[in-house]
């Protein structure tokens, strides 16, 4: 490994991400080590990391090869691996698009998660493609202090909990998970949404996800919270046979959600890249084996 090591920094729409380019995935990034780089005080700082990785060179990638050149190596801020990050997707395609990899229009990304389409428009704009949602049975609840909530279960490639409040100051701090129950709904933990009406069609959230705690978005919640909306409000695509797209406030900005007929699901919203610079290699050892 050389002495230093590239890194930028961006965010879409405030939920901020570490991003480590490394096509040919020669670099170690242990747990230990993606916390110690998301650590806001000590470290660089952000929600997650995106680690930057050609499909052919990762072994759970080699697979989607094929349709993806580029693998999104998607960790959570304390070092956790994640299935799936919407606003990290769009960060991504920003980044390879400034790196040259890529140029405006659709290309394909590999994740945990499938193969994702995405769009880069001349506005800035990314559109992600974020696939179907899978709305498994059963009756979930999620709490917080004496209060307690019904919450829509509804996976997107990584599992949330949608609870429709009547103020998000309900939420609480969000600074450790909201219990849920059953147990048995959520095996490996959950992200939790807890969300608002402001309007026909417009809605704001607030969110727990899982490994990061509180963020200021989150692209998949924003899908789940969408799709919830949709079967609450009579508007399922599915049953419907037209569109429906929500505006979704975050507390870092707002998303666009629509959901096609056929269940394919699109997310729109800004992504930005705001520094790069390089990590020192014996910082990294050292926070790694502290």
């Amino acid at each position: 490994m050389s002495t230093r090591i590239a890194f930028l920094k961006g965010h879409g729409t405030e939920n901020d991400f570490v991003i480590v380019p490394d096509p040919e995935n020669a670099i170690d990034l242990p747990p230990a080590a993606v916390a110690a780089l998301c650590d806001r005080r000590a470290g660089i700082g952000g929600d997650g990391l995106l680690h930057v990785v050609r499909s052919a060179a990762h072994p759970e990638a080699t697979g989607m090869a094929a349709e993806a050149e580029w693998f999104m190596d998607y960790r959570n801020g304390d070092g956790s691996v994640a299935e799936m990050c919407g606003n990290g997707v769009r960060v991504f395609a920003r980044y390879l698009q400034r790196a040259g990899h890529v140029t405006e229009g659709d290309l394909a990304v590999a994740t945990r998660g499938g193969v994702k389409t995405v769009h880069i428009a001349k506005d800035g704009d990314v559109t992600v493609g974020m696939g179907r949602a899978v709305l498994p049975e059963g009756d979930v609840t999620v709490s917080v202090g004496e209060r307690s909530w019904p919450a829509r279960n509804v996976n997107m490639g990584n599992p949330h909990a949608v609870a429709f409040v009547d103020d998000l100051s309900h939420a609480g701090d969000l600074l450790s998970p909201p219990p849920f129950s059953p147990a048995a709904a959520y095996p490996d933990g959950v992200n939790v949404e807890f969300v608002v009406d402001r309007g026909p069609g417009h809605v704001a959230l607030r969110v727990h996800e899982r490994g990061s705690g509180e963020t200021r978005s989150c692209g998949t919640g924003a899908c789940a919270v969408a799709v919830a909306a949709a079967r609450r409000d009579g508007a399922d695509p599915t049953a419907t046979g037209a569109p429906a797209t929500y505006t979704v406030d975050v507390p870092g900005g707002t998303l666009v959600i629509t959901e096609r007929p056929d269940g394919e699901i699109e997310m729109t919203g800004p992504a930005v890249i705001v520094a790069e610079g390089e990590i020192d290699a014996d910082w990294l050892e050292a926070a790694t084996s502290a």
